[in-house]
């Protein structure tokens, strides 16, 4: 199955959407627009080019590494050269308006050999760029989304042929349909009404009960649940950044994760005062380990979220977090994040919050976000801050009235 010029012209006009719901501010002529994208991704870009171009905007067009390329940069880069700026970046972060990224890679495991510390070390240098853009997505100057394009690699890694794999990522983005905005409309329209509910509930603690989890969540102060916000198409989680201090307990991920060119599989982590003390991994665990010791707040909690299974067409594995991270199937599923926080999720304000306040509220701060997943059937009870207890969540879907 290809993926002809009309699917991409539609999904063009479904990533705008997002791109616009996702930033609190308006767009307007002028506007500086990032378009990031693997080679596989070249068609995308140049349709999101045009339409950039259409707006009266300035895109300004990044082609990702390859593979060969980062196997390259952490194999033979020194210190200095893996936490290298390059001239202007910075600038163009102060500057952007809004950012695209299409993933379409063509390996995910390229990275397995390289010492997990030497990709930290990048990460942590490049976290300046992202504190930047918090602060203008915060101030309503930014907004960004992402999607991806399905490659045999995809699919091989998700133990699929490429046409089934496509088939499933034009349902979960709603290609198939003759108008696929509307669609997503809809589905905004749906989650708005969940997400008043949820953040009308006066919730305490979280108890996450399935299979194999055991986990009391701390929503915090001052908190809002969000999601299904255009930041990535598709979404159909609903979240909140957690006070960190606060997790108890024992997650199970059975979703297999591909990160940094690894693949980790039946991930374990006990928390205790809100840090992992204890994690394991059926496959992968030593590099787990070293992205929870990436930095102070990698081994914390910087998000948690629901997905509804009457919102996703998702029902397969799909070997990405992005498709894997808002699974519908039978039961739904629920993730938490390790890293870093959604500042978003504050009940208020979040361009006025400080590092000190965000500190103070519980927020995590890392140069780590990684999405454990757990698609098990579950139950999630809220106690609330009456004494009263209810469960919001039950066999994959929420339970508001």
């Amino acid at each position: 199955m290809k993926i002809t010029p009309e699917v991409l012209e539609k999904y063009a006009d479904v990533l705008w959407w997002g791109l616009q719901k996702a930033r609190v501010g308006k767009y307007r002529k002028g506007d500086i627009i990032l378009i990031r994208y693997d080679h596989p991704a070249l068609a995308m870009a140049e349709v999101l080019q045009d339409r950039v171009l259409a707006k009266g905007m300035h895109p300004v067009l990044r082609m990702s590494h390859t593979p060969v390329m980062e196997r390259q940069f952490f194999e033979r880069g020194n210190d200095a050269q893996l936490t290298f700026h390059a001239p202007g970046e910075k600038a163009l972060y102060q500057a952007v308006n809004g950012s695209i990224y299409i993933h379409a890679p063509e390996s995910l495991t390229h990275l397995s050999h390289i010492d997990p510390s030497r990709m930290g070390k990048a990460a942590v240098a490049r976290k300046i760029f992202r504190d930047i853009l918090d602060k203008r997505e915060q101030a309503g100057e930014f907004g960004w989304t992402l999607g991806i394009l399905p490659t045999r690699e995809l699919a091989r890694q998700a133990r699929t042929t490429l046409p089934a794999y496509t088939r499933q990522w034009l349902a979960a983005c709603f290609l198939d349909a003759a108008d696929p905005v509307a669609r997503w409309d809809d589905i905004y329209t749906r989650a708005t009404a969940v997400k008043q509910w949820l953040n009308s509930l006066p919730i305490a603690t979280l108890k996450v009960e399935s299979a194999r989890c055991d986990l009391v969540v701390t929503p915090g102060k001052k908190r809002r649940w969000i999601g299904i916000s255009g930041h990535n198409i598709p979404s159909f989680e609903l979240f909140l950044s957690p006070d960190c201090r606060g997790t108890e307990g024992t997650y199970y991920a059975d979703q297999p994760s591909f990160r940094s060119g690894n693949y980790v599989e039946g991930v374990t982590l006990r928390f205790s005062r809100g840090k992992v003390v204890h994690a394991t991994a059926q496959k992968g665990e030593a590099f787990l380990k070293n992205q929870l010791a990436m930095d102070p707040g990698a081994s914390m909690v910087g998000e948690f979220s629901l997905t509804d299974k009457r919102f996703s067409r998702i029902d397969r594995f799909m070997a990405n977090t992005l498709f894997d991270e808002n699974y519908g199937g039978k039961y739904g599923n629920c993730h938490l994040a390790v890293g870093s926080s959604y500042a978003d999720t504050f009940a208020g304000n979040a361009a006025s919050l400080t590092k000190r306040e965000k500190k103070r509220l519980g927020f995590n701060d890392s140069a780590l976000h990684w999405d454990l997943v757990n698609t098990e059937k579950k139950t999630i009870t809220a106690t609330l801050a009456t004494g009263e207890k209810l469960i919001i969540y039950k066999n994959g879907e929420f339970q508001n009235p």
